[in-house]
């Protein structure tokens, strides 16, 4: 069991939506976080780094949307919807186009791979948590 979910079934109070849908939700965007990140320092090793800019650039930004949007929805004593689904619509617009670029290096990038994949399982658990969000 995720720390995060064991931390919601400490929760006082009710949640705005299924207990393993948001925790998913919240593992999903710690590693995707992680994966753009530690696969930002990977591209910046690659020997052709100009072909490499726009991967890193998403990467940032997906690693940032990703952790701004994953404190938010953890935080479920000031739930406001306002705020929470249009984060969570950055994620899934990000993750796309992050987990897309990956996606084309993927085949001669082992760590491209990995973030690649990172970034379709926090898309999916973003969409899922968003459909779920009372």
């Amino acid at each position: 069991m995720s720390y995060a979910r064991r931390l919601l079934d400490t929760y006082a109070s009710s949640l705005n939506a299924d207990a393993d849908v948001l925790a998913a939700a919240i593992d999903a965007l710690s590693d995707c976080t992680q994966a753009c990140v530690a696969d930002t320092e990977a591209d910046l090793n690659e020997a052709d780094l100009a072909e490499m800019v726009t991967c890193i650039r998403l990467c940032l930004n997906c690693a940032d949307v990703c952790a701004a949007t994953m404190g938010v929805v953890a935080r479920q004593g000031e739930y406001d919807p306002n705020v929470s689904r249009p984060l969570l619509e950055a994620c899934i617009a990000i993750c796309s186009s992050c987990g897309d670029e990956c996606g084309r290096h993927a085949p001669h990038m082992p760590h491209c791979r990995v973030c690649e994949q990172a970034c379709r399982r926090c898309e999916q658990a973003c969409r899922e948590l968003l459909a779920a969000l009372k």
